[in-house]
Order: C-alpha cells, then structure tokens, then sequence
C-alpha cells in the first residue's frame, strides 16, 4: 500500500521543496527604497505636481495656507554694542499640509519621504525682516532636508547663522536689558493666501547651558507681528529674546578702578602745602588717567544723543579728580596770602617798638595792665568821663557773650588757612562721594526695577 503512494507523492513534495526554498522566499520581499523612488515619481513627476501652485487651505477649502514654524537656537556668539546687533545660530523648521503629496504608506511601512532639494515643492517664501547677514551651512552636505508624510503634511528643516539688528536703549547701561528680536515675516503672499503660525507646544527651544560674554539670556517670549502696507496684510512671527548685562565685568573693569582713583587725588591733601611738585604731579597724573580711562569707555560704545549711567558715573569721578586739583590750587593761594599777613604784621609790630622808645618822659602816664597792652593813666577826672563810664558799663551787662561753636573752636587749633582749607577737604570731599555713591546706585537700581515691572 505505502508502495503504491509513493511514485505519486514525489511530484507533489518536489513542488512544496521549490515553494518553500530560501530563494523563493528573498525575492518575495518588498524593497521599499524602491517603493519610495515609485512613489516620489509618481507624485512628483511630470504634470503631476506644479510647485508654483500654492496649497489650498486647511481641510481641502480655499483659504489660506497655513504654515506652522519653530526654532531651536543653537547658539547665540556675540551682542554688539556698537553696531547694535547680534548673531544667532539656528535650526528652523517650517509644517504645512500638500494635499496633492498624500501617498499609500504600505500599511504604515513607508513613515516619509525625504527630499534634498526644496524647488520641487511647492515653499512658503518667508524672510528675515531684521536681518543684516546670513548664510547656509553646507558641510559636509548641505544641512537641509525635507519630509514628505503620507497625509500630505510637508516639514522642511535648515540650519542657518544670521546676524539681526537689535536697536538698544543704553540709558541704563551697564545696568540695562535689551530686548532683541528675531521677525519673520512673509515677502509676497498676503494673508489672504499664507498665514504663519507659532507650532503647538514649545514653539522655541534654546540649547542648554548657553554663555554669553557679557550677558545672560533671562527668558523668551513669542508673538505675532502682522504688518499692514499698501499691498495688503502681510503674516509675521517674532521671538522676543531678554538678554541681561553681566554687571561683574564692568564692576571690575570701570567701577572700582573709577572709585580708586578719586581716593588717590585726595592722598594730596594729606601731604604738606608747600610740597608742590608733588601734589601737582599727583592731582594731574590723575585726571589724566580718568580723562583716558572716560575715552576708553566711551570708544566701546555708540555715539547716542541722551546721557547713559556709565556717563554720568565718569563725569562725576572726573569732577571729583578735577576738584582735588582746584582745592591745591586754593591751598597754594591762601598759602601765599598768609605769608603776606605775616609779612605786615611783622612790619608793624617792628614799628610800634620803635615807636613806643622815642616817645619823651610824659610816657611815664601808661601804664601795663598785666598783658602786652598798656593803658592810659587817668590825672584828672571829669563828669563827662564819668558819664560815659557807666554807659559803657551798662552796655557790657546788656550784651550777651558769644557761644563757643565747637566747629570754629576745632579750626582755630590750625593757624593758617590753607591748612584750615586742606583739614575741611579732607572730610567734605568722601563725605559728598558717598552721598553721590547713595544717590546713583538708589536711582538706577530703582530704575532697572521699574523697567522690569
């Protein structure tokens, strides 16, 4: 029986070895780079697809394009003061629906297609409207590409460098914050045909631990920024970035170089008044470095029309460096005009001396009264003198003594003025440096604060 089954059973497993043969079976799969060729020719061939054709508006009506956008800053370089700008580092990504790209995914095989050249669809034409330079990166491969998905929906990512202009407000500075922005904005299509919106979710995303030189990114904020002309409403994007001013640098670099020399200008007044070349030299090398230091931090900045902090904290210092260098020039005044007084007094006590000798014998009639003076020695006395005698002692019972003031009383222990001069700067001058000190940082910190609010 079973030899009888067999000469018909060889056919049939002959055929089954063939079926299941590891050959036959290989070139049974599907290869879906070749799938995707088929497709992209096929939705993207000629007559097929016109990229100058925009697409039509969301769930297939006649409005407007719509176009969702987010960034990731990769970078931010540098904030320039003087040209009032700064270059940024970012990857930019653009989302919008083709209808006419849909395409079968084979059973969710095929996730997207990707292309390298963005003329073969149909782009937003969107532009940097604050923009002062910029380029592509093309190393190793130009860093672009583009994704087809099977609903129709077309992502397009780039990564570019761009420096924008930031206009500055520098009344504060260096206690400021600036405000600078990054606009995009659409060149030819009106509303009516595109609209640019902020992606869903986190539209902007900053690389982590991100340093600036001089300044700290605080935070973020997007918005929109349509602009209305002549032609139309155009639709705008914008990123509000709040950099804030590294204080440190300038606390060590200008403040306290500032603060030292205006203490050094009033190291002359402790030295002697009749030390000259050496207070001349002092007083002058001093405003001559705060005069060079002041141009040193004006040439870092632009020329503005209104007066900064930094400004006004210079002209200051330079005021009281310049100051220590008029007080000398009093000293030195006063200094003379007291060897003058000298000068006569001596004279005239010489003459009375001499004066005093060649009188005759009737010089017998003064008499000392105890001190250096000398009094007249009443012979006779008459009513009259009497008289004016007690007036004058009334008058002396009527008027009150003069108060001591202790501030006088403390100046007499120094003879001469220009010493007097040296001993009030030398508390005036840090006295009024520290109520400026008070009222500066008072004021602009209070400022800064407001500004946030």
């Amino acid at each position: 029986m079973a030899g009888a089954m067999w000469p018909g059973a060889l056919p049939l497993l002959v055929l089954l070895a063939v079926l299941l043969h590891p050959s036959r079976c290989t070139q049974g799969k599907v290869n879906f780079r070749e799938k995707e060729k088929q497709v992209l020719d096929n939705i993207l061939g000629p007559g097929r697809y016109d990229a100058r054709i925009r697409p039509s508006g969301e769930n297939g009506t006649d409005g407007p394009a719509v176009v969702r956008v987010n960034i990731f800053v990769r970078s931010i370089s540098k904030i320039d003061d003087v040209t009032m700008e700064y270059s940024v580092q970012l990857t930019f990504r653009e989302q919008w629906l083709d209808e006419r790209l849909r395409f079968n995914d084979f059973g969710g095989r095929l996730k997207y297609l990707t292309l390298t050249e963005a003329n073969r669809v149909w782009m937003p034409d969107l532009f940097f409207s604050n923009e002062k330079e910029g380029h592509f990166h093309n190393i190793i491969m130009p860093n672009v590409y583009i994704r087809i998905f099977p609903n129709g929906s077309v992502l397009y990512s780039i990564r570019i460098s761009l420096t924008l202009s930031c206009p500055m407000n520098l009344k504060l500075y260096p206690l400021d914050r600036q405000i600078c922005s990054l606009r995009m904005a659409s060149y030819g299509w009106t509303t009516n045909d595109l609209v640019f919106l902020w992606k869903e979710g986190d539209p902007v995303q900053v690389v982590k631990n991100l340093h600036l030189p001089r300044f700290t990114l605080e935070k973020f904020l997007t918005d929109y920024c349509n602009s209305k002309t002549n032609t139309g409403e155009y639709s705008c994007l914008k990123v509000d970035l709040l950099f804030k001013r590294e204080f440190s640098y300038y606390l060590i670099q200008i403040y306290i170089p500032c603060c030292m020399l205006v203490i050094v200008s009033w190291v002359s007044f402790w030295l002697d008044q009749s030390a000259v070349p050496a207070r001349v030299s002092l007083g002058v090398t001093t405003l001559l470095t705060m005069a060079t230091q002041t141009s040193g931090i004006n040439a870092s900045l632009p020329p503005v029309s209104y007066t900064k902090a930094i400004d006004v904290w210079t002209g200051v210092c330079l005021t009281f460096v310049f100051g220590a260098l008029l007080e000398f020039a009093l000293v030195n005044y006063a200094s003379r005009s007291d060897m003058h007084s000298d000068n006569i007094k001596k004279q005239f006590s010489t003459g009375e001396i001499e004066h005093s000798s060649s009188i005759d014998p009737s010089s017998e009639l003064l008499e000392p009264d105890g001190s250096a003076n000398f009094a007249m020695k009443p012979l006779v006395r008459h009513p009259e003198d009497s008289m004016s005698m007690d007036k004058l002692q009334q008058c002396e019972i009527h008027v009150k003594p003069r108060k001591k003031n202790c501030c006088r009383s403390w100046l007499s222990k120094f003879p001469t003025r220009s010493k007097r001069i040296d001993v009030i700067s030398r508390i005036f001058f840090p006295i009024v440096f520290a109520f400026f000190n008070l009222a500066y940082w008072s004021t602009y910190l209070f400022r800064e604060e407001e500004g946030d609010e």
